[in-house]
């Protein structure tokens, strides 16, 4: 049996460059690790199965783990039978790409666990089958990702995050990926609004139309962006995940007690780092 752990991760700024003859859309953005994961414990088995201790994530075909192990038997030529037990801890429709972050994570196991010996590369290319911000989980390291997010480079000066804590708040609603692509395309704002903050650019070009909607976002942006001891807020991926910067973990702690008295107990909140902090 292997156990894997399952990133999340937020966008620390995501410039929407334009809509692309295959239908996706050219962006760059600065995508960052999170200590924040899911659980995956993978062990052979007479068929493929998928188990979740979240009742509301389909667990057949149409998932996203069940899909990547079909990619790996269609490469390589072999049935891959394997038992996946998934314990979630990141939410869906959160813009953390908890679902990605599953599906790769699940790749590279089951390529340990059968001995497939595929190297990165082909874990790459495995990976961009199945969505678009799948390859930067096979590093899972701090990376711009250009293209339609599976063109990497790789980025290792991130002194100004080093000690950074990070508040995650979550409505109790989500924000579909296409949709708000969709609502960009339609309304075609101007660039997000940038925040500078130690020589580092925070931007998010889906802010603007998923706020037009979701105005209850907009709002709690501008409350994060009041309280003390917050460096800057955003809004992560296409949302609805807003996340605040904080330089102590009791500020940050103190921040969460405080949101949870302002927004309420259907909001999902959590404190973390980035992955690639030092403990």
């Amino acid at each position: 049996m292997l156990r894997v752990f399952a990133s999340a991760k937020i966008n620390l700024w995501l410039h929407v460059l334009g809509r692309r003859p295959d239908g996706f859309h050219e962006i760059a953005t600065l995508m960052l690790p999170l200590e924040l994961a899911d659980d995956i414990q993978v062990e052979r088995a007479e068929s493929l199965e998928l188990i979740c201790n979240d009742p509301t994530l389909p667990t057949g075909e149409d998932n996203l783990i069940i899909q990547a192990v079909r990619i790996l038997e269609k490469q390589t030529g072999r049935s891959l039978p394997v038992r996946l037990t998934l314990t979630k801890r990141i939410p869906a429709g959160a813009g953390l790409a908890g679902g990605s972050s599953n599906a790769v994570a699940a790749l590279k196991a089951v390529n340990s666990l059968h001995q497939l010996h595929l190297n990165e590369t082909q874990l790459q290319t495995a990976a961009a089958k199945i969505g678009s911000d799948t390859a930067f989980f096979v590093r899972g390291e701090p990376a711009i990702c250009r293209g339609r997010g599976e063109i990497l480079e790789p980025v290792s000066d991130l002194s100004a995050l080093a000690n950074i804590w990070i508040l995650l708040i979550k409505p109790p609603f989500g924000v579909a990926t296409p949709w708000a692509y969709a609502r960009w395309a339609a309304l075609q704002p101007p660039p997000g609004a940038s925040q500078s903050w130690r020589q580092l650019e925070l931007r998010n070009d889906l802010e603007q139309p998923v706020f037009e909607k979701f105005v209850g976002l907009a709002a709690t942006k501008a409350w994060l962006q009041q309280q003390p001891g917050v460096q800057a807020a955003l809004m992560s991926g296409s949302g609805s995940t807003l996340f605040a910067l904080l330089e102590e973990e009791s500020a940050a702690q103190e921040l969460a007690a405080r949101a949870k008295a302002y927004l309420g107990e259907t909001f999902w909140m959590e404190v973390t780092r980035l992955k690639c902090s030092p403990s």
